[in-house]
């Protein structure tokens, strides 16, 4: 490999995250600190598309009849009423019910540590069905790549170069503490994260963070230090030198990274005991990095982690109850391990996902691609126990469906949900604007669901 092909490869790997096969280099450590101004936001993207239709159904009779008149036991898709995990919100006088493959989540909801809020999804502005039919609406509203970058930027009109995760990283970060990255990612560099100032860093959920082949003899130094010599040159050429640039970010983070990911004496370890799902060890490895937070002087973090397959065309019953069957478990015992941590009122965790799916179902025992959708909102700080937003009316063609199949629209837009958490992250007002920048279309910027 020559010169210039080596350095490309440093490029792809930076635009891919800060190399994720970095290992054993003894480079000095990010300085000691702690502080007790500490927040961090975890974000859970449901890739494909979750059915919020099952996630939270009506558990009252009228209700519960309503949902059994579309999505009735020759269905395919439906969910008895016994089987559902039932909840009273305390801000409603009627009941709903969690999909039951959420039983460890179904606890904190009445504990107030869970929060639901229905009917989210991408908007231009507050939007009826009249508004719908005239083309008030997103740009390739159906389409998951589409609306997977609408809601990581909040952008529902053109193309963005950045997500609301890394522009609010950027207005964040003189508060952060130190250089260590405000923002990170265990599925990649995604939109989400990427800033317009700030450097998003990627780290595996399992493995190490490190150079392989850099053991510390002679031939491994001999090639440390030839190629910390190439990565200093061509410094003439913009894109060379900041491709070298975070690949020494890289290696220099390593010092710090690998040793906190490796950790095997770690208190965030043991609530994840059994749990081997890659959803599980994603957040385990969130949570070494909040535990760590003390090394790497952080006291705002915004974490990224996924878990795909809710693109449910058919066979949604049994791959909804493997998928939420991975997910619940795994946010149970990150909620868990923050508690061993002591920073549950700290750290707030929330699902984002592409869409909702229609209410009808499709053939084969599936759903196909809709619009407004519920999520959920997990943490010591969140006021739980309550159902935010408006849940829409199950009728199909009704007031609130954009068609005739069940595609709900939403009553809250991305732009107020992120604005929400945002807030409590300690953006301000005028910060807002910059992260949201058509946040002013909605009726508020706050919804109330944080503490």
């Amino acid at each position: 490999m020559d010169r210039r092909k080596f350095l490309r490869s440093c490029s792809a790997l930076s635009a891919a995250g800060l190399a994720a096969n970095l290992d054993l280099l003894a480079l000095p450590a990010h300085a000691q600190t702690t502080s007790a101004d500490y927040k961090a936001l975890v974000c859970v993207f449901l890739f494909g598309g979750n059915d919020g239709n099952n996630l939270l159904i009506p558990a009252d009779a009228a209700g519960y009849a309503q949902y059994a008149a579309v999505r009735g036991a020759n269905s395919g898709i439906a969910i008895a009423q016994s089987e559902l995990l039932q909840i009273q919100p305390k801000n409603l006088g009627t009941p709903f019910g969690l999909h039951p493959a959420l039983k460890e989540l179904h606890p904190l909801f009445a504990g107030g540590q869970l929060a639901l809020l229905a009917n989210v999804g991408t908007l231009t502005q507050p939007t009826n069905r009249a508004q719908y039919a005239t083309g008030v609406r997103p740009e390739s509203l159906y389409s998951h790549s589409d609306q997977q970058k609408q809601w990581q930027t909040s952008l529902s009109e053109a193309p963005s170069a950045t997500g609301w995760g890394g522009r609010l990283a950027d207005v964040t970060a003189p508060r952060a503490g130190g250089a260590f990255p405000v923002i990170t990612s265990t599925a990649g560099v995604t939109l989400y994260v990427t800033g317009a100032t700030t450097r998003p860093l990627a780290i595996p959920a399992t493995g190490s963070f490190g150079l392989a082949g850099f053991n510390g003899k002679a031939p491994a130094n001999a090639r440390l230090a030839a190629m910390q010599t190439l990565l200093g040159l061509d410094r003439g050429n913009t894109f060379v030198a900041a491709a070298s640039d975070i690949m020494q970010q890289a290696i220099a983070l390593s010092a710090t990274v690998n040793p906190i990911l490796a950790n095997a004496n770690s208190a965030a370890a043991a609530p994840f005991a059994g749990q081997n799902s890659s959803i599980a060890q994603q957040l385990l490895a969130v949570a070494k990095m909040i535990e760590a937070r003390a090394a790497t002087g952080s006291r705002r973090q915004i974490f990224f982690v996924s878990i795909g397959g809710f693109d449910t065309h058919n066979n949604e019953l049994a791959t909804q109850q493997n998928l939420l069957g991975q997910l619940s478990p795994a946010l149970k015992a990150f909620h868990d391990a923050t508690g061993a941590l002591g920073v549950a009122q700290q750290v707030t965790t929330f699902t984002l996902s592409d869409f909702g799916r229609t209410f009808q179902p499709a053939a084969g025992g599936g759903t196909d691609h809709a619009w407004g959708n519920h999520h959920l909102i997990m943490g010591s700080a969140v006021r739980g126990g309550a159902l935010y937003g408006t849940f829409p009316t199950l009728a199909l063609g009704g007031q609130d469906d954009a068609e005739r199949e069940g595609r709900w629209i939403p009553t809250t837009a991305v732009d107020q949900y992120g604005a929400t958490l945002a807030k409590w992250f300690g953006a301000s007002p005028a910060q807002l604007v910059t992260v949201f920048p058509n946040l002013h279309r909605f009726p508020t910027s706050d919804l109330g669901f944080m503490g």
